[in-house]
């Protein structure tokens, strides 16, 4: 494993701190520990000591965390007894700017609105994208400096998720950027530091808003097409949305479609340079691809956690859940968990249970574009492999965020064979 791609110092601090603070004062929610990617030891003291944890005091109130692969999967499985209507972060939304959006709703609202869009991401329309994935990404490929240092985030992964996007949505492409930046907005926001404040976060959400609605009343103006605008716009049950739960679920699209897929292109990357036996294995190996995909998604974990709140008492193991409090589902741990995982810790491309991570959810909320992310992640690395080999020059800059496992900077060379 290449430890030069670690911070050592910040990591054996937060191993320190993870074996002597007393579990009732751990707080999973700070966005700090993700920025400085410390909060493996905490997550693995909880799985081993206290799996179902509670938290009585954090800047977004008391919640539980659940740090095991088994009762993740138990509770994203019970949409009956876990609401997700309720928001599906740790942190609230604000009541006053409140955006709706069918992820965050229960049945039958989220089956009636997941299923007007749900099409774009069939097997035929799959079949239809994956030529214009390769096309762009050999383009992409073929543009970057050879034997020059660059930022891997920018001019590859985003630039291949933004574009994919604009075609999802029928976004005009010379625009493409403003997509980026709302998905930053609406993901990380102050958080992250994209925006200085809430004020200047609801303008520019806003400011995403007024963009969409003239798409939108040019869509519903035209014959229904296989954009996700025109699917929104001539859905039964989405026709109708008022303003913010349209913004909502656009919003939901955007960092659906950006965010996730972005940083497991960036994410997938660094695992092989921290462990070059497993580069070596896919150079000497290219079917390893299709395996390896699932791999980097559960390495990645790109979205650490998802909510629910329970809507009645509710035993897990040995600990009273009451009707209304936050239950986190920490994807982020139970993906490193070792009774389901062997040797979690290691990145392994023909791990054999890799495709069982949790990075996608499970149940009614399994995410809709899980298999667009899997294309875009083998058709990078299937035209990357017989090009030239990528070298991460130094550690990564991560995005200060509990809710996006992201990256800004990976500064990476080229070498070629």
């Amino acid at each position: 494993m290449n430890n030069l791609l670690h911070d050592d110092d910040a990591l054996a601090f937060a191993t320190q701190q993870a074996a002597s603070l007393p579990l009732d004062k751990f707080d999973m929610s700070d966005a700090e520990m993700f920025r400085t990617d410390t909060h493996w030891p905490y997550f693995e003291r909880m799985r081993k000591e206290e799996p179902v944890h509670y938290c009585p005091e954090s800047r977004y109130g008391a919640y539980w965390s659940l740090t095991r692969y088994k009762d993740i999967l138990a509770v994203d499985s019970n949409a009956e007894v876990f609401s997700s209507d309720r928001d599906i972060t740790i942190f609230d939304q604000p009541d006053d700017f409140e955006l709706p959006m069918f992820i965050s709703m229960d049945q039958p609202k989220h089956h009636e609105q997941r299923k007007v869009v749900s099409p774009i991401v069939a097997p035929k329309s799959l079949a239809i994208l994956e030529s214009t994935i390769r096309e762009r990404v050999i383009n992409i490929l073929e543009s970057l400096p050879v034997g020059e240092e660059f930022n891997w985030v920018d001019k590859v992964s985003i630039e291949l998720t933004t574009q994919m996007l604009a075609t999802l949505l029928d976004f005009p492409f010379e625009e493409r950027s403003k997509l980026t930046f709302w998905s930053d907005v609406a993901s990380g926001g102050r958080m992250a530091g994209v925006v200085d404040s809430a004020k200047h976060r609801r303008e520019a959400l806003m400011d995403c808003l007024n963009v969409f609605q003239g798409l939108w009343k040019e869509r519903a103006d035209m014959a229904p097409n296989n954009d996700l605008i025109s699917m929104l716009a001539h859905g039964e049950a989405t026709q109708n949305m008022p303003p913010l739960e349209f913004l909502g679920n656009v919003v939901l699209l955007i960092v659906g479609g950006n965010d996730t897929t972005r940083n497991s292109i960036t994410g997938g990357l660094l695992a092989l340079n921290q462990f070059p036996d497993q580069y070596q294995k896919l150079i000497d190996d290219p079917s390893l691809i299709k395996n390896m995909v699932p791999e980097i998604i559960r390495w990645q974990t790109p979205l650490p956690h998802m909510r629910r709140t329970a809507l009645e008492d509710v035993k897990i193991q040995d600990k009273l859940i009451k009707k209304g409090d936050k239950v986190i589902m920490w994807y982020i741990s139970g993906n490193r968990d070792e009774s389901h995982f062997e040797n979690a810790d290691q990145f392994i491309i023909d791990r054999k249970n890799a495709r069982s991570h949790l990075s996608f959810g499970y149940g009614i909320h399994r995410c809709m574009g899980n298999r667009l992310a899997e294309m875009q992640l083998r058709v990078l690395w299937e035209e990357i492999v017989p090009r030239f080999k990528v070298e991460v020059l130094e550690k990564p800059t991560r995005v200060r965020s509990n809710l996006i496992r992201g990256y800004s900077e990976l500064p990476v060379m080229i070498k070629p064979y």
